[in-house]
């Protein structure tokens, strides 16, 4: 039986003829047409200002704090309940994490971010919102927080391309927001980011992707920079990927809406803010008991069906061991009790039948 995947590629666009143009101008990197094409196609989707095509997300994450200044000795914010790859970066920059925990709507708690920056050792930099599984925040207020405290907010929305809060595109609410095009996201370009934002840093964050080379004839170097851009190929996928981005989303949307109407009983799933369209880039949901989730996992992983715990929080994690955290139980609780379940844009209605009976077998 073929192996169901947790959020498999879905490349029904135009990605062969796009790539086979690039291979007919056989300019397949660094950079050319295609990249800039992908960047525009952001900016018109989104209303970002400017946008930087990228290697992965991570490296959009890292060009963001470096722009804004961040460095040894900083302290900057971060979700808790997120993957590894939005808090790295903090570390690359030699700067200090603290962790907030999330609230009922499973994304950071605006009032535990107020806490957090009384309780910090000096004054916040920066924070790293997750916008988590695709799922908006609450901006209003975490905007509203940042803002009155002078904290720069950096967005990383890489499972969330297609959310939108009050309209906006989440991802362009702070100065700098970050996507990912990574092989289980949403759209793909097999791996890949974006960091969209105010022009003048993006050009900043562009300066220092090219291993921050002067304009100059031969290679000379007044500062240290990174191998981060996006080659023309990839380039060509995520464009064709961007024609098809909403349809995905509402892909995503309605396998979440089969999912809630036949395990609503017993699951509970991620909500959605009011206000928000979130792009359901995987399915959620908590049991009541805990460890059955793992059940189900195990039920399901017998059957070539591949679903996952929720992620483990930060604050959890041996290499954040003794870092400051701001904690109410809440991610430690939906860890211990919640899955993710099988969520691609091509899943079949006949295949989520028999994921949802043997959710229902197995609790």
């Amino acid at each position: 039986m073929d192996r169901v995947f947790l959020s498999p590629p879905n490349m029904s666009g135009r990605e062969q003829e796009y790539i086979a143009e690039v291979f007919k101008s056989n300019y397949i990197a660094p950079l050319g047409e295609y990249v800039n094409k992908f960047e525009k196609s952001i900016k018109d989707y989104t209303s970002a200002t400017d946008a930087l095509a990228l290697s992965s997300g991570t490296a959009g994450l890292h060009l963001a704090l470096r722009v804004l200044g961040v460095g040894q000795g900083d302290v900057v914010l971060a979700s808790s309940f997120t993957f590894a790859a939005s808090v790295n970066p903090i570390l690359y920059e030699k700067a200090t994490p603290i962790f907030i925990d999330c609230d009922e709507s499973w994304n950071l708690s605006p009032e535990l971010l107020k806490k957090a920056i009384k309780s910090a050792p000096k004054k916040p930099k920066a924070l790293v919102l997750t916008h988590l599984y695709g799922q908006a925040s609450k901006m209003r207020e975490i905007c509203e927080i940042c803002q009155e405290n002078n904290i720069e907010l950096v967005e990383d929305a890489a499972e969330a391309l297609g959310g939108f809060y009050d309209g906006k595109a989440l991802g362009t609410f702070g100065r700098l927001g970050v996507y990912s095009f990574n092989g289980n996201k949403i759209i793909t370009t097999s791996g890949g980011g974006m960091l969209v934002g105010e022009p003048e840093l993006v050009e900043k964050a562009r300066f220092y992707s090219t291993q921050a080379r002067e304009p100059l004839l031969h290679y000379e170097h007044k500062d240290y920079g990174y191998n981060y851009r996006l080659s023309n190929i990839l380039g060509a996928v995520g464009v064709a990927q961007m024609e098809v981005l909403e349809s995905r989303v509402l892909a995503k949307r309605a396998v979440f809406e089969i999912y809630e109407r036949e395990l609503g009983d017993v699951l509970e799933f991620m909500p959605e803010l009011e206000n928000s369209r979130g792009n359901r880039w995987l399915t959620t949901g908590v049991f009541k008991e805990k460890g059955m989730h793992l059940k189900v996992i195990d039920a399901l992983a017998k059957q070539n069906i591949e679903s996952r715990p929720l992620w483990k929080p930060m604050h959890m994690q041996p290499v954040f061991k003794g870092v400051l955290s701001v904690i109410n139980g809440t991610s430690e609780n939906l860890f211990e009790r919640g899955i993710c379940l099988p969520s691609g844009s091509c899943l079949d209605e006949k295949t989520q039948e028999r994921v949802i009976k043997i959710v229902k077998e197995s609790v």
